[in-house]
């Protein structure tokens, strides 16, 4: 998009996912003010961003972007914390960076002023698989309620100029969907944690990706997976959904051992 302009964006929460958005932020041009519980003034003077501790201050920072990047478990906390009356521009734009996306759409209505803007958002990468850029990689958003086209579209052309495959659905149909994908590869590596699977001299390639995605999933905290649990409605149909496919394999196996060898004697 030639007419995109250069947004004022407020991040609030500047851990690892705040910082690994906010690099590329900055490289594509956007002005960047930052808000956190924990002090990262230091790696904000680092990457040329103005660090508030006071959150009212930030809010009074005229921003035309205020992009939650907070944990699934604290957001509700946070939004409620800030002093939404001392908004400068009523328009202002409220995105947020949720994998669950009816919890913080849903808090956000009832929270921010009428007049606010809003957009749910899901960057299905982190600083890992976006570690290389972000070409061909998921983008998932929600207009929830939008009155100034412009800013919306220019914070989307950040993803999409990046290569993001842009992806526009309602926060219903994407925690559908997030349920029976990203909660269950989480549920099957944590699995595979508890289970206690290690590499063997003997490994198959499968079983090699299997070693994978249990590592992987175990590098994300169980803050997130509980997350993904807790504030998505269909994430507990989904476990049980799993639970009874593991009983029918199990089932099918103990039917097909009798079949083999006789049934079991007591």
């Amino acid at each position: 998009m030639s007419n995109s302009r250069s947004l004022k964006i407020g991040i609030v929460g500047f851990g690892s996912f705040g910082q690994f958005l906010a690099k590329t932020m900055i490289k594509q041009g956007h002005i960047l003010t930052a808000t956190s519980r924990t002090d990262y003034s230091h790696s904000c003077l680092q990457l040329g961003i103005q660090f508030f501790r006071d959150v009212r201050t930030f809010i009074e920072a005229n921003n035309d972007v205020i992009l939650i990047c907070t944990s699934i478990l604290s957001f509700k906390e946070v939004l409620s914390s800030m002093p939404l009356v001392c908004l400068m521009k009523p328009t202002t734009l409220f995105v947020d960076v949720l994998s669950v996306k009816e919890h913080p759409r849903k808090l956000l209505l009832r929270v921010l002023p009428e007049e606010a803007d809003i957009l749910c958002t899901h960057p299905m990468f982190g600083p890992e698989s976006g570690k290389d850029g972000w070409k061909d990689l998921n983008f998932m958003y929600d207009k929830v309620r939008i009155s100034n086209e412009a800013t919306c579209s220019n914070f989307l052309h950040i993803f999409a100029s990046e290569g993001c495959k842009m992806l526009q659905m309602s926060c219903e149909e994407h925690d559908k969907i997030a349920a029976k994908s990203q909660f269950i590869t989480h549920t099957i590596g944590r699995t595979l944690a508890e289970m206690g699977i290690e590499s063997t001299p003997i490994d198959t390639k499968g079983f090699q990706t299997l070693i994978q995605l249990k590592d992987s999933t175990m590098r994300d905290s169980f803050d997130l997976y509980s997350g993904l649990f807790v504030h998505n409605r269909f994430a507990k149909q989904e476990l049980e959904n799993l639970q009874h496919a593991l009983y029918k394999v199990k089932e099918t196996l103990v039917q097909r051992t009798s079949e083999e060898l006789g049934p079991e004697k007591d």
